[in-house]
């Protein structure tokens, strides 16, 4: 039988085929097992500002759904919480965010499109942060709005929301990471932008 060959996402491509090339050259490591690598993509909303007396209106409900299926090509799960927080008002089982977690080709395409396509719609873009690294080189940071995507459509939009997205790394540093992700086109602040908001 024929081995056929595999047709890998565009990014995951460039990292097999550039990146990683690169990568070992740049920190000195021997072979492809020490490479950090990116495992997985979680995409979440908070959304207690829309509960109604502990309850989620269906309709909102339904649009966060709809907004991280269309988004993400994969519906949420809700998360409840798991403990009761007094000062928010939280109680145990609450609805509290609606969370995605993006692995293999399906996280490869989104990085694309968020790369590629719902960054550069940010106003007044500058560049996102490049401190947000954990200990292990998982990387975060948040949007605004729903709006930078160009598949979702505002004009069918009840509410607006933000979200927060995870890149998260395996065999990794905040350094590598940071190498990683923006040979692959994460449009990082740049150092003299920075240098102007001090």
């Amino acid at each position: 039988m024929a081995h056929v060959k595999r047709n890998y996402p565009r990014l995951q491509q460039a990292y097999i085929d550039a990146v990683g090339p690169k990568a070992l050259q740049e920190f000195g490591l021997e072979n492809v097992h020490q490479l950090p690598r990116l495992t997985k993509i979680v995409v979440n909303a908070g959304i207690g500002k829309y509960l109604d007396n502990a309850k989620l209106k269906p309709e909102v409900r339904d649009q966060f759904i709809n907004n991280f299926a269309t988004i993400t090509g994969q519906k949420p799960i809700m998360i409840k919480a798991k403990k009761a927080v007094a000062q928010f008002r939280v109680r145990e089982g609450m609805p509290s965010a609606f969370m995605v977690t993006l692995r293999r080709d399906r996280m490869w395409h989104f990085m694309d499109r968020l790369i590629n396509l719902a960054i550069p719609r940010i106003k007044d873009f500058r560049g996102v942060k490049d401190k947000s690294f954990d200990k292990g080189g998982s990387y975060s940071f948040g949007l605004t709005e729903q709006a930078v995507f160009p598949e979702i459509n505002m004009a069918n939009a009840t509410i607006t929301h933000g979200m927060h997205i995870t890149f998260v790394f395996e065999n990794s540093d905040p350094k590598m990471s940071r190498f990683v992700l923006s040979e692959l086109g994460m449009p990082f602040v740049k150092p003299e932008e920075r240098q102007k908001k001090k």
